[in-house]
């Protein structure tokens, strides 16, 4: 199964053997299907890079290798990747488990920026056929925030009729942004940031040794994420994040020059990834400034930083769409930062 966006150094939800810090998550699912009772549609939600996807893999190759629930063991083991469920996920081949997600656009070969309406619809497709070995469906959504709206509206017909042995496994960065109605038809199951230890176990997993400095960056910049900590170690997040607070910190000649050192490397090739991480972390400065001045009673000012912080996702977000230079758009927010 090819998994386009997987970032280096990672591996792909459905490949991964081990999960670390959500024994407690796992054993719930394990109990909640053994005991028959199980909903037939998760929402598995907490932030990006966490190993949600990873969960929900480890518990579709439990449920379709113990197909009858009063026979299942109530503990979810690694995946038997040599297994003839384990082959037929890990090559793309189940006739039982779909995974939707952003597709490649066959006209550029990236992904595209949101999951598509025909996506969506290859669900209802999958589930009207009937299982030639009698075994469970399976749809993993992944991640629901990426649906646009007709998507999401396509989504719905679905969970309101699920076929008998149908599973779907919702997965969400941003609960709060889903309609309504999706969540209503869902059973939460909230993930939490891992640990420090358990990021750290997780790095190592993927083979990525951590330096004590490094160590003790992760543990205030990575937000218990493993694709947070892979951005900052093998893409430069840490350069950008110094650079950026180098501007911040200097005025005139100075800051310009850290300004324009930043959109090159914002703007060059290939750097959608570290362009992406570097926009989450210039919004997520202002509206934590933004909060911090609410708290502190200087209401104006958590105003303007907060219509800054919506403004720069709106310009960059017109400049992607009609394809405008990237470096002068981020020299524009850069210096709307700085002032």
């Amino acid at each position: 199964m090819e998994t386009p966006g997987i970032l280096d150094g990672a591996i792909a939800p459905f490949a991964n053997t081990r999960l670390f810090g959500h024994n407690d998550a796992e054993n719930f699912l394990a109990r909640s299907y053994q005991s028959g009772k199980l909903h037939h549609a998760i929402l598995i939600e907490g932030p990006q890079g966490i190993g949600k996807a990873t969960l929900a893999f480890r518990f579709a190759h439990h449920v379709l290798s113990h197909p009858e629930p009063e026979a299942a063991p109530v503990v979810l083991s690694d995946p038997d990747q040599d297994s003839l469920v384990g082959r037929q996920i890990a090559s793309g081949a189940s006739h039982n488990l779909l995974h939707l997600s952003r597709p490649v656009d066959e006209k550029t070969g990236k992904v595209k920026s949101y999951i598509t309406v025909e996506e969506v619809r290859k669900a209802g497709h999958f589930f009207s056929q009937t299982s030639g070995s009698g075994n469970w469906r399976i749809v993993i959504l992944d991640p629901a925030d990426d649906m646009n709206r007709n998507a999401a509206n396509a989504i719905l017909k679905v969970l309101e009729e699920p076929p008998k042995r149908s599973l779907f496994l919702v997965l969400s960065h941003a609960p709060g942004k889903l309609l309504p109605t999706i969540r209503s038809r869902c059973m939460p199951l909230k993930l939490n940031p891992l640990s420090v230890p358990d990021l750290t176990q997780a790095l190592s997993h993927l083979g990525t040794r951590i330096s004590p400095e490094q160590a003790a960056m992760l543990a205030t910049d990575a937000k218990g994420s493993v694709s947070q900590a892979l951005k900052l170690i093998n893409y430069g997040g840490v350069d950008i994040i110094n650079s950026f607070n180098d501007m911040l910190a200097n005025q005139g000649p100075a800051a310009r020059r850290q300004m324009h050192k930043l959109a090159d490397v914002l703007s060059a090739k290939d750097s959608d990834v570290i362009f992406q991480f570097f926009i989450e972390h210039i919004t997520e400065f202002l509206m934590d400034n933004a909060k911090h001045a609410a708290m502190a009673g200087d209401i104006n000012r958590a105003e303007k930083l907060s219509r800054l912080s919506s403004g720069i996702i709106e310009k960059l977000g017109v400049a992607s769409a009609y394809n405008l230079d990237r470096k002068q758009s981020l020299l524009e927010v850069l210096a709307e930062v700085a002032a």
